[in-house]
């Protein structure tokens, strides 16, 4: 019979192990770029923007819908390094659990 003590004890654990891990995704900083570095987009772990550089070369108003696009791709890449950067970390915190296929946390 499984220990509810012990179930309990180990969730707590866990409480406190996701709380640590959401502290250290808000405090790291992941870049994507595009068009070469000419844009450049910084996030944190969660997912949320920190700063956005533009070389000065590219702001031109003929240019604008192709500085738009570079934007967008700089964002996107910078993204998934965050998202996958997250499921690292979660991996590494959750390696032990026999989470079913596609379950994530935080829930």
């Amino acid at each position: 019979m499984v220990n509810l003590g012990k179930m309990m004890k180990q969730a707590k654990e866990l409480q406190e192990k996701m709380a640590a891990l959401q502290e250290t995704l808000a405090d790291m900083e992941i870049s994507g770029s595009a068009g070469g570095g000419l844009v450049e987009i910084t996030l944190n772990g969660k997912g949320e923007v920190r700063k956005v550089r533009i070389e000065p070369s590219v702001v031109k108003a003929e240019d604008t819908e192709i500085l738009e696009d570079l934007v967008f791709a700089a964002f996107a890449d910078a993204k998934g390094k965050a998202e996958q950067a997250s499921r690292e970390k979660m991996s590494e915190l959750t390696g032990g659990l026999p989470l079913p296929p596609g379950m994530q946390l935080p829930f």
